[in-house]
């Protein structure tokens, strides 16, 4: 499909609901939904919904604040419990599904009570590269997804949020730090502050993608790979650092930052 009839069929998908409520994290995609949502449809017809909780980093919630100010859309922050649900925060491998579920649900909750059709996300056709369960949850609960059903994948979306001025057209991919951590080994928000600090320390020095993989007192730094080199330039005081926050054995991924790395023990089986 050519992209201009992408884009075409994306906006006759959100023209189709009548209003929507948008899970809105301040990413790439869900930025970009947001903004074509807006082109078509009235804003009265729109609420976008941004879930505050420990997973995700708080600068992230500001920066959904903000976007949402700046498109003059109507925008709800709901709490999530996930790390109160032990389905969850015993971390087995279909953890996402629980979050996701809770997700969906407030949010049809919050959809009715603006009158507001349908509940839709911001998912594409690059994540299906990567295991999700949380899709299991958007089904169940009816969730739609208009840039898989648009046709769109990532590179299509930070190509035509470039041409609409988003600045989010090349942010750095997000993830909720729970992904971090090991299938198996028990979330709790001390081990989640304790990642966000260290990989907020890795940014501040200029890293622009950064995961850091917990595996007790180890933990794996995964950089973008034109970002390598500059990680062992500076490691004496990356070490220092995370060594303060706990980790005794400060370990570099030579393949660097890829999508959804801990999953490749899924995959491998």
């Amino acid at each position: 499909m050519r992209f201009e009839d992408k884009i075409k069929r994306l906006q006759k998908i959100i023209f189709g609901y009548g209003s929507c409520a948008i899970a809105f994290s301040g990413g790439v995609d869900s930025t970009f939904l947001l903004k074509i949502a807006s082109l078509v449809l009235p804003k009265s017809k729109l609420l976008a919904v941004t879930a505050d909780s420990p997973t995700y980093p708080p600068e992230e919630l500001r920066q959904a604040k903000e976007i949402a100010r700046r498109l003059k859309i109507r925008h709800a922050v709901i709490k999530t419990k996930e790390l109160k649900d032990r389905r969850f925060s015993s971390n087995p491998v279909n953890r996402c599904y629980f979050c996701k579920k809770e997700l969906f649900s407030k949010m049809h909750h919050l959809a009715s009570k603006y009158r507001i059709t349908c509940v839709v996300d911001a998912s594409n056709l690059s994540d299906a590269e990567d295991f999700r369960p949380g899709s299991i949850a958007r089904k169940e609960l009816n969730v739609r997804s208009p840039l898989v059903e648009a046709g769109f994948t990532k590179d299509d979306i930070r190509r035509l949020s470039r041409r609409l001025g988003l600045y989010t057209w090349n942010k750095p991919n997000l993830a909720c730090l729970a992904s971090r951590i090991p299938y198996g080994q028990e979330i709790s928000v001390r081990l989640l502050k304790r990642i966000h600090t260290a990989e907020n320390y890795l940014k501040k020095m200029g890293f622009r993608q950064v995961r850091l993989r917990h595996y007790g007192s180890l933990c794996r730094i995964e950089v973008g790979n034109g970002e390598i080199y500059r990680l062992f330039k500076k490691r004496e005081r990356i070490v220092d650092r995370l060594k303060e926050l706990g980790y005794n054995y400060i370990t570099a991924d030579l393949e660097g930052y890829r999508v959804g790395s801990l999953n490749e023990v899924i995959r491998n089986e």
